[in-house]
């Protein structure tokens, strides 16, 4: 109309300039916010997993030193003759010696009890005598507990100890003589404080107010908690409830994340389950802090909105603000992708020997089915006593072990790939053309490797020998970490190697 001013061109395209990079802007926004949330919880999940993974091994590890201690040729000598003074002597002294070993601050109590459970051996001589269980019904309790673990460790889980009034990992292991009789066991009660300990000293970067709990999934009670006063009691949780609930009836591996509010507060619990032992472990902190980058993200993505509107309106400076804003931007983008670098790095990647990890095995061959005629060589190589090394050598003679077993890997396995699939074992895989390259050649190398891991080396500290345990797969068809389980159970369990000092075993075989 004659009355109104018409909007300039260089007014329209202002306008629509503006409009673009407003919805621009909330896009970007919106992705960034997105992924940086997801990435928090993501690395939450990792830490997680890594805590579940330390506790379970502390727990293992306690049960590898009763089973030695109940292999010792002491506790067997006592139990088939406790009337014998020279064999009480001995297996008393023996048995303060080994808590010495195990360190007498971390245990609670270490000793030999008759299978009606008079304690005849005891890391503190004054308990010796005295039986443990005088109810008949509990006797008889703890006894089919032992005999149903066999040769394994009854575990009865982490408790609070009525002896001491702390929280310890209690376990039993029978002791059977030559016709397969239990004819006594043998105790061990590891305090948790070292573990907790440890936990605690253990920070995780940009998650400083996180703390952890844990929960026993038959029970729902609390085996570890930031309130002293909840260890033992019932979770009244309804989200941890739920979970305990699933777990049970499912047993299975897993982990994932819920939201909870407490005292008005908001709260992101993610949470690990260990089946083994029916724990659930998790690490809580405010959603305040989880989200910290991601808010802080947005305010910087609303200041530059901001910015770019009144660069927009400010005709003068368009074009000059406009580029220094796509520079921005671009910066911005650049940077997440690093961000996005890194953290692929940090969980598929083994920071010291720079090879891959366990995720990173399980990652690349969750969708493999390979021919027959083109099956996978895996190959582990386990470092035998790796924590005895750590202790008598120092943790960096530990560490430069770890290098120089990966250089030695690539020397003599070119163009593999390895995994280190634990803290002291690794994994070769080779993807093979069954008419280019045989099994013997393959396991040629595999010895070759072998000898040049077990022959002297010169470190730091000395020249020394390091043990090795190895053993070799084949494998067509679908692949999955069950390869790992499988590499595992041939070196701890068979003490005959097929071919030279390398177990060797044809999975395809095997199914068939």
């Amino acid at each position: 109309m004659n009355g109104q001013k018409r909007i300039s061109t260089v007014g329209l395209i202002l306008i629509v300039q503006l409009i673009i990079m407003l919805i621009l802007s909330l896009g970007i926004t919106t992705t960034i916010s997105s992924t940086t949330r997801k990435d928090s919880i993501d690395h939450m999940h990792t830490i997680t997993n890594e805590r579940a993974h330390i506790i379970q091994t502390y727990v293992e590890n306690a049960e590898k030193t009763l089973s030695y201690y109940s292999n010792a040729e002491e506790v067997r000598n006592i139990l088939i003759d406790p009337d014998n003074s020279t064999y009480v002597d001995k297996a008393q002294k023996y048995t303060e010696n080994y808590s010495k070993d195990i360190g007498l601050d971390n245990v609670e109590g270490l000793w030999i009890g008759t299978w009606d459970t008079h304690c005849i051996a005891h890391t503190n001589p004054e308990v010796v005598g005295i039986q443990t269980r005088t109810d008949e019904e509990k006797q008889q309790e703890l006894q089919g507990a032992m005999i149903r673990a066999g040769n394994g460790v009854y575990n009865t889980g982490i408790i609070i100890s009525p002896a001491s009034g702390k929280q310890i990992v209690s376990m039993y292991k029978a002791v059977y003589d030559e016709n397969g009789q239990p004819m006594g066991f043998v105790g061990l009660g590891i305090f948790t404080e070292q573990l907790v300990t440890s936990l605690n000293n253990l920070e995780i970067k940009g998650i400083k107010d996180s703390s952890y709990s844990m929960i026993n999934v038959n029970d729902n009670k609390f085996i570890f908690n930031n309130d002293p006063k909840m260890i033992g009691k019932i979770t009244t949780n309804k989200n941890i409830l739920a979970i305990c609930r699933e777990l049970s009836s499912e047993g299975t591996n897993k982990e994932g994340s819920f939201q909870y509010k407490d005292n008005g507060k908001k709260y992101i619990s993610i949470y690990s389950y260990i089946p083994k032992y029916n724990w659930i472990l998790m690490i809580d902190d405010s959603k305040d802090e989880v989200y910290a980058l991601s808010k802080t993200m947005r305010w910087y993505m609303a200041i530059f909105a901001v910015a770019i509107m009144v660069l927009t309106l400010i005709f003068a400076y368009l074009n000059n603000k406009q580029e220094k804003a796509n520079q921005k931007l671009a910066s911005t983008i650049i940077k997440s992708n690093k961000t996005k670098e890194s953290l692929y790095t940090a969980m598929f990647k083994d920071v010291l020997t720079d090879v891959n990890n366990r995720i990173a095995f399980s990652m690349d061959f969750e969708e493999v089915n390979t021919p027959p005629s083109h099956p996978y060589y895996f190959i582990m190589y386990n470092i035998a006593n790796f924590s005895d090394i750590n202790s008598r050598y120092g943790n960096d003679i530990g560490d430069w072990l770890l290098v120089r077993t990966v250089d030695v890997l690539n020397q003599v396995f070119k163009n593999c790939k390895i995994y280190r699939s634990g803290s002291d074992e690794f994994i070769i895989s080779m993807n093979v053309d069954d008419s280019d390259k045989k099994q013997k050649e393959i396991l040629e190398d595999a010895t070759d490797a072998y000898k040049r891991l077990t022959a002297t080396q010169s470190t730091p500290a000395g020249k020394i020998n390091f043990g090795f345990k190895a053993a070799a797969a084949k494998k067509s068809g679908k692949i999955n970490t069950s390869v790992i389980t499988v590499l595992k159970d041939m070196i701890n369990k068979d003490a005959q190697a097929s071919f030279g000092h390398i177990n060797y075993t044809d999975m395809d075989e095997n199914q068939n």
